[in-house]
């Protein structure tokens, strides 16, 4: 039998918390935003857009675009992000922390603003689908920080609150977790800097996959 966890689910955000993929989804917005001769927004309010969902993020990057125009914008910017030269690399250590804490008996979960999409092309480039019970999508219903798709996860696994972690690199995932009542871990090696995971309710702030891997086996 696998040992009793204290969070038997871990739910986590996929863009820059398991992928490393900022900087390549700034340039992407950023080069979008040119197509349209819209203001070029900097890499710290791209950065803060990863994890919202389309509209959010649309409304946040770029304030004057109509709203019709949205589609144009989001076309622009999926043409850049899929034109990369390269794929989208997972975090070194990605593949081995999630075996193990699949092997501790932890049930591992997604909740991403990615489109459904764009996450199920992403996981099939990872090759990481395998080990997660469930998945949950934007634009199946609401954005973060809307606590809608962590609780979908939470009634997907038979999960109570108090024995789930989110883990992600974002303020989004952070409050997220806190409004959906659910413990949470930042991960800043992702798109948010350090000082902004701390304004919003943790457990932990960690530096690397590697201290996130220890600080899951000390207290989940």
């Amino acid at each position: 039998m696998a040992e009793a966890r204290r969070y038997s689910l871990l739910v986590f955000d996929w863009d820059g918390t398991l992928v490393d993929s900022a900087a390549t989804i700034v340039h992407a917005i950023q080069h979008a935003c040119a197509d349209l001769s819209l203001p070029i927004p900097s890499d710290a309010d791209a950065r803060y857009i990863i994890g919202l969902g389309l509209s959010d993020a649309l409304a946040h990057v770029a304030p004057t675009l109509p709203v019709a125009d949205y589609p144009k914008l989001s076309a622009r910017y999926r043409a850049h992000y899929m034109t990369r030269d390269a794929p989208i690399p997972l975090f070194a250590g990605i593949p081995q922390l999630l075996t193990a804490l699949e092997a501790r008996g932890h049930t591992l979960c997604v909740a991403t603003g990615k489109s459904r999409r764009g996450l199920d092309e992403a996981l099939q480039e990872a090759g990481i689908a395998r080990h997660f019970r469930a998945t949950r999508c934007a634009d199946e219903g609401f954005s973060k920080p809307h606590p809608g798709m962590l609780l979908h996860l939470l009634d997907a696994t038979g999960t109570a609150p108090a024995a789930a972690l989110m883990i992600g690199d974002t303020t989004h995932d952070l409050m997220l977790a806190a409004n959906a009542g659910v413990d949470a871990v930042g991960v800043t090696y992702g798109a948010h800097p350090h000082d902004a995971l701390l304004s919003e309710p943790h457990r932990a702030i960690v530096h690397s996959v590697d201290e996130l891997g220890s600080w899951l086996a000390a207290n989940a």
